[in-house]
């Protein structure tokens, strides 16, 4: 019954569109935790306070669903097969913000594959999580044997790299668990950390508070001066630690998903577009994508950031 159902699953897994799946057994997070407890404690966090609100969830699965008998890791190759230097405006813009919210099209997913698995056994019942829930992913990810977390703190799998977005079903039914992976692939390389223009990896630990996606992103409000301030010319995020990673430059493949395509506009708008944008084109332009995160406001702002550290002005 385990057996044949977890075979069920991940064949529908891969009709619907998943690159990657695994399955792994529940259990309260030891090593991890503590990881995860002087990373917060050291305050690598910053201000992303939702991230400590819900530790006790993060390290036990059960305190967020208690139901929970297996977890099924799910990846997404997001990889457009482009690069910066193809962008005409000269910024920067991380590649996984091209195409459309990926918390939209693996949701989506998502639950379509936890219908499928309730249409084969009514007794089944789950939850769909992205990286907005509580859950360690790239720890399960690990676990379920999809792949690593790399000393860039990003998962990374043998067949696509890094470039994959993650998604978890939480089901109340025991299936064939995977074996965990447990090779550091990684080796002596270093040149994610070597490549931080900001110092904000050591090894497999990022300090938010040097960060550049951190600052570009989640940061709310204006940059202070005292905070001194350099996004390198990134305008939404930064892929520096993913660019560099052997793995990627050797295994990326071009995703077939046209979710994860590229607006056109990324590529194409000049500094001058990018300067006199407004509300009203960023609305159309980020509707369903994750730029909306950073808002109008902040996307404004890093702009003008840019421009100022080069001894222009918005």
């Amino acid at each position: 019954m385990k057996l044949e159902l977890s075979k069920f699953i991940k064949k529908e897994a891969f009709k619907i569109g998943f690159n990657k799946i695994g399955i792994a057994k529940p259990e309260v997070i030891k090593e991890d935790a503590k990881n995860l407890d002087l990373w917060l404690n050291k305050g690598n966090h910053a201000e992303m306070e939702w991230i400590k609100n819900r530790r006790d969830e993060r390290v036990d699965i059960k305190k967020y669903y208690p139901e929970a008998k297996s977890i099924i890791s799910l990846g997404i190759n997001y990889f457009a097969g482009k690069n910066q230097d193809q962008i005409k405006s000269g910024f920067k813009f991380s590649n996984y913000a091209w195409g459309d919210d990926y918390h939209l099209v693996i949701k989506k997913k998502l639950r379509l594959l936890l219908q499928q698995i309730k249409n084969y056994n009514t007794v089944i019942d789950g939850i769909a999580c992205v990286d907005t829930s509580p859950v360690m992913e790239k720890y399960w990810a690990q676990r379920s044997g999809i792949g690593w977390q790399g000393k860039h703190t990003n998962l990374i799998t043998r067949d696509y790299g890094s470039w994959i977005f993650l998604g978890e079903l939480i089901l109340n039914i025991e299936l064939e668990y995977d074996a965990s992976f447990d090779d550091d692939l990684c080796g002596t390389c270093t040149a994610c950390i070597d490549s931080c223009p900001t110092s904000a990896l050591t090894d497999y630990q990022l300090d938010s508070r040097k960060c550049i996606s951190y600052w570009s992103i989640e940061h709310r409000g204006d940059f202070e001066e005292k905070q001194n301030i350099d996004l390198h010319d990134w305008i939404y995020g930064c892929d520096i630690c993913q660019e560099v990673c052997p793995w990627n430059i050797t295994f990326a493949q071009i995703t077939d998903k046209k979710s994860f395509h590229p607006r056109s506009e990324i590529f194409d708008w000049t500094e001058k577009e990018w300067k006199q944008m407004d509300q009203k084109k960023f609305s159309s332009l980020f509707k369903n994508s994750s730029v909306k995160r950073a808002k109008f406001s902040g996307l404004s702002r890093n702009i003008n950031k840019n421009l100022i550290n080069k001894g222009e002005a918005k």
